[in-house]
């Protein structure tokens, strides 16, 4: 064996072991993300709308940073594992919190203000009474006490939150729950003066504007301590007084975007990805190896390798996984197959012309590398633009295919190449035979042009009028704004009850859809958050078939509105980068402006079913367009790899006949990787779980979309602007 092939087995050999060694044990190294594990995902945005206008830039950064400092110190003491709060933006804050179910506590934990403030009651009859008639008195303002009676406040307070030292739970004289407030040194003299100013008068202790508790003063109070009583639980007073410990947000926030998954569904989840994923890497490694024999079976190490390093990667990195991960994985499965039928077609047709194996081997590879490359590419910059413009799991997705489709070209490339340098040395006779159910074809592809731009024509526009007319019910939450909750029955349950208990809740507009496959399985969409009070009522109109909440996920419209703009800006983005690199590669702008154009066509059509099958589009989908657009322009640049090179080999033939031979000539790879992709994305569709339905569908859609335009619409393309 020669030295550098021994120092690459070496080399890739000792990757395998480090990459095992990263990974194992796999359940123990691998952070789930919020979908898979269950949890709390929030947008909050910083109202900065009450700060003075003439605030400077670097103090509006420094109350967001402050922000984030109060809310981490909150979450820490709530007991959260592994939390992640992070700064998005000029003043939004995402905050993830795996493994919290209740996220009503989480909610007012995190987004209390804790303004704590002193203000002593005038408890003039007359003043009260004029004052509830709308004759609110100068200096006072009107209240409710914790007995939900009316108060009337004095309007400045005598002594804020400033003066506290700690917040620590306790037991009033009943042996009820309270927060027993600690002051400072110069807060107990101030409290000691304010007290005895005010004997037999009650002091209202006011948080965020909400009375606690206004006991009656009756002696100056020196010890520097006072309670806050009321009808708590004990979570309300842990929680209470964790929020007057961490101090005061500096302002105010709001709540934009809030996804909760509980842990069943997270489950669940888990199950269906791995499944889906299995069941179509292993349709793929078969196909593989009854298909190309030697060469597929070398190419199913290859994949096997390909996957091993994504994990590594992914457990280096400290990224979680989610469920659009797991399907990325599954997606990079099929797509890190196109390089090694790449290989294996140009070695086929190697051996057909007659060459030795050796040669045939150094020409395949040597050929099929430029497209490998810029297929490849451009499927990266697609889910680059995923990952910096994306939002939560949507990010995850972008990366494990950046991971993927980058391991997949040094698998396929160096390893694949390593592998059958190594049997055929040894073995220098050994044939590399291979399956060929699509024949050598002459199709006439620019002839027929006209037909398959009118049937594209006629298809996108029925499905984009379709589109118009549907409105905002095109949309999901993410981007319509509004609230989708998902709930389990332990039995089925009649669609028709269920209207009638949401009636009963003032919810008669709301939008029930039931699971086709699982009928205890109920989405209800509202225009806000009502997951609590649906639960409640669920439990009394169906007490003997109990509900349980799977996930809520909740959008403002601004945030829909701001995530909308950004989906739309990263794809405009992501054609644009795409352009400019074929055209840099093929230093012909026609190859840029024909391959953007069946990009186009691709997502119009999936975005045309979408339509037409009542399907709304949200981040996921959105996702499954910019892969759609990625994996369009891959199949698409192979083609015009080979009429580039057919351009210098066949330089006495017409270019409408070098694209009808590039066209057949890669026909067989076309197809082939096509069916290895869809092997997992119909596993996905079928097995993948509700989640991923829908962005499968679209992937399906789109994947043979794919294959049309690029045999039918964007080489056509090339030779129409070449004529013109």
């Amino acid at each position: 064996m020669p030295k550098n092939l021994k120092v690459k087995f070496l080399l890739i050999s000792a990757l395998v072991v480090f990459c095992v060694w990263v990974i194992y044990p796999l359940q123990n190294k691998i952070k789930l993300g919020l979908d898979l594990q269950g949890g709390v995902f929030l947008t909050l945005h910083v109202d900065m709308s009450k700060l003075p206008k003439n605030i400077k830039d670097d103090v509006r950064s420094d109350i967001v940073d402050r922000t984030i400092e109060i809310i981490r110190k909150r979450v820490d003491q709530f007991g959260v594992k592994e939390p992640s709060i992070t700064r998005q933006g000029s003043n939004s804050i995402i905050v993830q919190l795996p493994g919290v179910t209740d996220r009503k506590r989480a909610r007012a934990l995190i987004g209390k203000t804790a303004q704590l403030e002193f203000r002593i009651v005038n408890d003039d009859d007359e003043m009260l009474r004029a004052a509830l008639e709308g004759d609110v008195p100068a200096g006072h303002i009107l209240s409710k006490d914790e007995d939900d009676k009316d108060l009337l406040l004095e309007s400045t307070a005598v002594m804020t939150g400033d003066s506290l030292a700690n917040a620590i739970v306790g037991r009033d004289q009943y042996g009820r729950p309270s927060v027993k407030l600690e002051f400072t040194g110069k807060g107990a003299t101030k409290f000691s003066n304010i007290t005895g100013a005010n004997v037999n008068r009650r002091l209202a202790i006011v948080l965020d504007n909400e009375v606690y508790s206004a006991p009656m003063i009756r002696e100056r109070i020196s010890g520097g301590n006072a309670e806050i009583t009321g009808s708590f639980s004990s979570n309300d007073a842990k929680d209470l007084s964790t929020v007057l410990r961490t101090g005061a947000l500096p302002a105010p926030i709001t709540f934009g975007e809030e996804r909760t998954v509980g842990p069943l569904l997270g489950q669940d989840s888990i199950n269906s990805g791995v499944k889906a994923t299995l069941y179509g890497g292993l349709a793929v490694l078969l196909f593989m190896a009854a298909y190309y024999g030697v060469g597929g079976i070398l190419a199913n190490i290859a994949l096997l390798l390909n996957i091993l390093l994504v994990f590594a990667v992914v457990v280096i990195m400290k990224r979680p996984l989610t469920l659009p991960g797991i399907a990325g994985i599954g997606l990079t499965i099929g797509m890190a197959v196109d390089a090694n039928v790449l290989i294996n077609e140009r070695i086929r047709e190697e051996l057909k012309l007659g060459k030795s194996t050796r040669t045939a081997i150094n020409n395949g590879y040597g050929r099929a590398f430029p497209a490998i490359l810029d297929s490849n590419v451009t499927t990266i910059i697609a889910a680059i633009l995923l990952v910096w413009l994306g939002s939560g799991p949507i990010r995850g997705f972008g990366l494990t295919l950046i991971i993927g489709l980058m391991a997949s070209m040094f698998t396929a490339i160096v390893v694949t190449r390593m592998l059958i340098d190594m049997i055929t040395l040894k073995w220098k006779n050994l044939p590399l035979k291979m399956m060929q159910l699509i024949p050598q074809t002459k199709i006439d592809f620019i002839k027929v042009r006209w037909i398959c731009y009118s049937i594209s024509l006629i298809l996108i526009v029925s499905g984009l009028f379709l589109f118009s007319q549907r409105g905002q019910d095109n949309y999901g939450i993410d981007f319509a704004g509004g609230s989708l909750q998902e709930f389990q029955f332990e039995r089925p349950i009649e669609i028709d009850r269920l209207r009638m208990a949401m009636g009963e809740i003032g919810l008669d507009d709301a939008l029930i859809q039931q699971d086709k496959k699982k009928p205890e399985i109920v989405l209800i969409r509202t225009i806000q958050d009502q997951a609590d009070a649906i639960i409640a009522e669920f439990a009394i109109a169906f007490p003997d078939n109990k509900a349980e909440v799977l996930s809520v996920e909740s959008v403002g419209p601004v945030v829909g509105r701001l995530l909308k703009k950004n989906a739309a800006n990263a794809f405009a983005l992501a054609l644009l980068c795409i352009c400019i690199y074929i055209w840099i590669r093929f230093r012909d702008f026609a190859y840029g402006i024909a391959g953007v154009a069946s990009v186009f066509h691709d997502v119009l059509v999936a975005i045309a079913f979408c339509a037409i099958t009542n399907r709304p589009i949200d981040l996921l989908i959105v996702t499954a367009f910019m892969t759609v657009a990625g994996y369009s322009i891959n199949d698409t640049i192979v083609t015009y790899d080979r009429i580039r090179e057919n351009l210098r080999l066949m330089r006495k033939t017409t270019f409408r006949d070098v694209i009808n031979i590039s066209i057949n000539q890669t026909l067989g790879r076309t197809v082939w990787t096509s069916v290895t992709t869809l092997c997992i994305v119909f596993a996905i569709y079928l097995l993948g779980g509700r989640v991923l339905h829908n962005f499968a569908f679209v992937l399906i859609i789109g994947f043979f979309s794919g294959v049309y335009s690029t045999v039918f619409i964007a080489s056509p393309l090339i030779y129409a602007w070449e004529k013109k």
